[in-house]
């Protein structure tokens, strides 16, 4: 009797053990080209403690985009096409946040959130500031509503750079440079905040 017991209370533990099992929910794929964020400045994201205005600690610009890869591919003229607008990165189109007014090659750019395109060459880059934000690459890109348009040299790098990336680099207390650098190609352009 007892040891019909234990196989009932086995059996029951067995059966509760299966039912409790919940089947892994299916995910989509995984993107190729990661999701990165930057900031102005860059230590923002580890220091700001209760939020963008704490004491000593302001952020001015972030920026949202999608890292694509080289991957032994000749990128600029060929996997992104000279004299085209470009989404600069891969899929969402790149999206800028001016937490306060920012100054660009002279020209006043009220804080919001833009998206940012740009239109490689091979000798310099146009970077757009545009209002339509949400989309996905630069399918649906307006030219009617840019905000700014910006021209700037291309540079070669030293060595290429694996996945497209975007940085800040302070100059000096009021101006940074905003960074975008892919393959063996670097474009800067200066902001005064």
């Amino acid at each position: 009797m007892k040891k019909n017991i234990s196989l009932l209370v086995l059996l029951f533990v067995f059966a509760f053990a299966l039912q409790a099992q919940t089947p892994a929910p299916k995910f989509t794929v995984l993107s190729k080209s990661p999701a990165a964020v930057a900031y102005y400045p860059n230590n923002f994201a580890h220091d700001r403690g209760d939020g963008p205005k704490k004491a000593g600690n302001t952020v001015y610009a972030k920026i949202v985009y999608f890292r694509p890869a080289k991957k032994e591919r000749e990128v600029f003229g060929k996997l992104v096409p000279f004299n085209q607008v470009w989404r600069t990165g891969a899929n969402e189109n790149t999206e800028i946040k001016f937490y306060s007014d920012v100054v660009i090659q002279g020209k006043n750019i009220k804080a919001g959130t833009y998206s940012l395109f740009t239109i490689p060459t091979e000798t310099d880059w146009t970077i757009i500031l545009n209002s339509d934000l949400d989309h996905w690459g630069a399918f649906s890109y307006k030219m009617e509503n840019d905000v700014a348009r910006f021209k700037v040299p291309s540079k070669k790098t030293d060595a290429p750079i694996e996945n497209f990336t975007i940085q800040f680099s302070k100059t000096d207390d009021k101006t940074a440079l905003m960074q975008l650098t892919w393959d063996s190609t670097l474009v800067e352009l200066p902001m005064g905040f």
